[in-house]
């Protein structure tokens, strides 16, 4: 990289050092990807340097350009107030934002033209700045700063503790984050301890970049989230929820998972999850459902179509999490869950809540716990047309997310088993597109509507119109589509039974 300023590493420690090819190859791509983005980062340096200011592209986006990654959206850092950022930039960006000025933080929009189009840019311009929680406090303090060593010291780790300053080019690098980039390993730039202690979300965000980035978290850095996880209780549900849904969606969600899982984090704010390492001994055998539910998401995010899908993997991570509280020892040495789908929906809904997730998400998620053990009962094809329906009309616009989630829940290692339950979801689901042709399964209702039902039988709206509703849609999802006549005489057939038994 031009006019590169590799400092020594702030931390003796006995990782080896990568292979300089390696440090080569991540110096070529951030050069390839820094010129991609040349034409918007050096304008807006000028500018800062016409204003008396310092500009530096920083943190997230130093990292991904040199693992060849860099998007649209761009972080930098300057000595500039808040208050000078927004005079710099009103009148260059296309749209400015606020919301995070309290925090040293503007937001803004660019355009840019080039050989290959118009591309946008959504920038980020933060003040050098320290921040820190008191023992009680759920927002950090903010103080700015006046050197970026000042600022990089304070990041979350070695590899976010990397700057590029504009327009000259010239890579900060005070902590050795390259090398750990190289090697592929998570470090603070100083004590874990201290970084903790200044954010106790960091110790999450060290478990979210373990599995988008499938690094290797430092020794050291495991003891402090092990030795500090209950600090995690003074940050706010909606941090902890969105880091979460990041590491979630990550390309390899395994791995952070069982880091909060193996550090204590996620006792604080998802216990359900390591309470499934149900004990095991020699006269109850069963499955080890916490390493059976990180399979299974595992296998929905292998089905996955087109982008991650927070309900699925939300869904496939909890599905099992009423089986400790539903566990019985039977008599002839089984372990039995019994309505362990009905409790985990309730435990999902509870807990999705504390975390501040939304209504929809909640009730989307909780659903497809309720329901993922509803093929079981099909068997080999025993379900009458009827059921089918109903299976249909309960998962409604979940359905095919419940059809993955289904499939993922397969994990026995018997050939056998697996290929026959394969096999008969495969008979569903083909029984499932016949009668969608036929019927339009995806909108199931009766043959009457409400009004019709009314005109009929020369009732008001009331109870009884929501009472004739219900009966004709259970015929229509025992008996398929009836004709106009049909749904009519039945109709008349319930309301005469319904006034002979009101007498």
């Amino acid at each position: 990289m031009p006019n590169a300023k590799n400092e020594s590493h702030a931390q003796q420690t006995s990782q080896p050092s990568p292979p300089a090819s390696e440090l080569n190859q991540a110096q070529r791509r951030a050069v390839s990807e820094l010129l991609r983005v040349s034409p918007v980062a050096d304008d807006l340096a000028r500018r800062f340097r016409e204003a008396g200011h310092c500009l530096a592209l920083v943190g997230g986006s130093v990292r991904d350009a040199l693992l060849g990654r860099l998007g649209n959206d761009l972080d930098f850092t300057t000595d500039a107030r808040p208050e000078d950022v927004l005079k710099i930039v009103k009148p260059w960006a296309d749209t400015v934002w606020e919301v995070g000025i309290a925090f040293g933080t503007v937001g803004c929009l660019k355009h840019s033209r080039g050989g290959d189009g118009t591309r946008s840019y959504q920038i980020e311009i933060t003040t050098y700045r320290s921040e820190a929680y008191d023992r009680t406090s759920r927002k950090p303090e903010v103080s700015y700063g006046d050197s970026i060593e000042e600022d990089l010291v304070r990041r979350d780790f070695t590899v976010n503790a990397m700057a590029v300053a504009l327009p000259e080019k010239e890579f900060v690098d005070p902590h050795g984050g390259l090398q750990d980039l190289a090697a592929r390993v998570l470090r603070t730039p100083g004590a874990p301890e201290d970084s903790f202690s200044d954010d106790p979300l960091r110790m999450l965000r060290a478990a979210r970049f373990a599995a988008q980035l499938d690094f290797e978290v430092a020794p050291d850095v495991v003891a402090a989230m092990t030795a500090m996880a209950d600090r995690i209780g003074i940050v706010s549900a909606e941090r902890v929820r969105d880091e979460l849904n990041k590491l979630v969606l990550a390309a390899r969600p395994r791995k952070g998972l069982k880091l909060l899982v193996d550090t204590g984090l996620a006792d604080h704010f998802l216990p359900e999850l390591p309470a499934l390492r149900l004990e095991r001994d020699e006269h109850h055998r069963h499955k080890d459902v916490y390493e059976h539910s990180l399979t299974v998401l595992d296998q929905a995010i292998a089905l996955e179509e087109g982008e991650p899908d927070l309900v699925l993997r939300l869904a496939a991570l909890l599905h099992d999490i009423g089986k400790p509280r539903t566990r019985r020892f039977e008599s002839d040495g089984r372990v039995s869950f019994h309505h362990h789908e009905v409790v985990g929906a309730k435990m999902t809904k509870s807990r999705m809540t504390k975390l501040k997730y939304s209504n929809e998400l909640v009730k989307d998620v909780s659903r497809l716990v309720e329901l993922h053990l509803r093929f079981h009962g099909y068997g080999t094809g025993e379900w009458t047309d009827a059921a089918v329906r109903r299976y249909v009309r309960d998962a409604g616009p979940l359905l095919d997310r419940l059809h993955k989630l289904t499939r993922s829940d397969c994990t026995t290692r018997n050939k056998r088993k697996a290929n026959a339950l394969s096999s008969a979801y495969d008979g569903l689901e083909e029984r499932i597109a016949r009668l969608q042709e036929q019927e339009e399964l995806d909108s199931i209702r009766p043959d009457l509507d409400g009004n019709e039902i009314m005109e009929i039988l020369g009732v008001g709206p009331g109870p009884m119109v929501g009472k004739a509703y219900k009966h004709l849609l259970e015929l229509r999802l025992e008996n398929g589509p009836m004709e106009r006549d049909g749904a009519v005489a039945a109709l008349k057939e319930w309301w005469a039974a319904q006034e002979a038994s009101t007498g």
